[in-house]
């Protein structure tokens, strides 16, 4: 597996995994919907209507045809956003991103330590199939790790910590899975945006990735290169003690339970989230 080469994901494979399923409602403006691996989400009420929401991230593989579907879903038949935000640039987030930066003329805000990755400069380092076990571990050197190319679409997140188009919201730096990974945070009612700081399934095991049982877990494994810098990042989001989050993968997660998860995962993060320390 340490030789394969890179095998993109491809349209019937995409259309096949995701299907019609429904855009899921976590908050009145918050929805997401589950495209094969990873989790986009949809920020603004329903009634939001052309240019009054935001995407976050971008899905797996060719799929920009089902994101928009699922876009129609909850705002109108051709609604879109005012812009994409990007948690991070790994392929499982930015499988349509291009297409539809195009097709709905928006622009694209990321933190500035990601723009090499979204602006066809620079591939993410090679992933660790030998982190954290599981088939999707050890597939881990079939995925895409190359950029993508927004050009002058791409535009850095604000220094001041606020989200264009997103008054209520700010990004947090979280680090650790990418260099620039980001996370939204809405203080009026402790919501969270999480990216892959840390997930809602063991992402590493494709069983889990199928069953998607909720379950707090730290960021995929076989992509984070930087552990110090991920465990601090999850300390960040645990001192916030969130009622809601939604992660790049698995259900959206809700109350006490969800504070008192994640504060554990803080607590024993090198124990449980990093590969080889038990």
């Amino acid at each position: 597996i340490a030789m394969a080469q890179q095998v993109p994901i491809d349209a019937e494979t995409v259309l096949a995994a995701t299907g019609e399923g429904p855009v899921e409602i976590a908050a009145p403006d918050i929805a997401w919907r589950r495209i094969v691996l990873a989790n986009i989400v949809f920020l603004g009420p329903a009634d939001a209507g052309d240019r009054g929401w935001v995407l976050v991230d971008a899905g797996v593989g060719p799929c920009a045809g089902v994101i928009e579907k699922a876009a129609w879903q909850r705002f109108g038949e051709g609604a879109r956003p005012a812009a994409i935000v990007m948690t991070h640039g790994h392929f499982d987030h930015v499988g349509a991103l291009e297409e539809l930066a195009e097709r709905w003329d928006v622009p694209v805000h990321a933190h500035p330590a990601e723009r090499p990755h979204l602006d066809g400069t620079a591939d993410y380092p090679p992933p660790d199939p030998g982190a954290g076990g599981g088939l999707m571990t050890l597939l881990s050197p079939l995925y895409p790790r190359g950029p993508v190319d927004l050009g002058p679409r791409l535009h850095d997140l604000p220094a001041d910590g606020t989200v264009p188009f997103l008054p209520d919201w700010r990004w947090i730096a979280t680090p650790g899975h990418a260099p620039g990974h980001v996370s939204l945070w809405r203080e009026g009612d402790r919501a969270l945006i999480a990216g892959d700081a840390f997930i809602a399934t063991a992402q590493e095991s494709a069983y889990a990735v199928a069953a998607q049982a909720a379950e707090i877990h730290g960021p995929p494994a076989y992509f984070t290169p930087d552990w110090d810098s991920a465990r601090e990042s999850v300390a960040r989001l645990a001192a916030l003690r969130p009622a809601l989050a939604v992660t790049g993968h698995g259900p959206a997660l809700h109350g006490d339970s969800l504070a008192e998860g994640l504060a554990a995962l803080a607590r024993d993060f090198d124990r449980v989230a990093r590969p080889g320390v038990r």
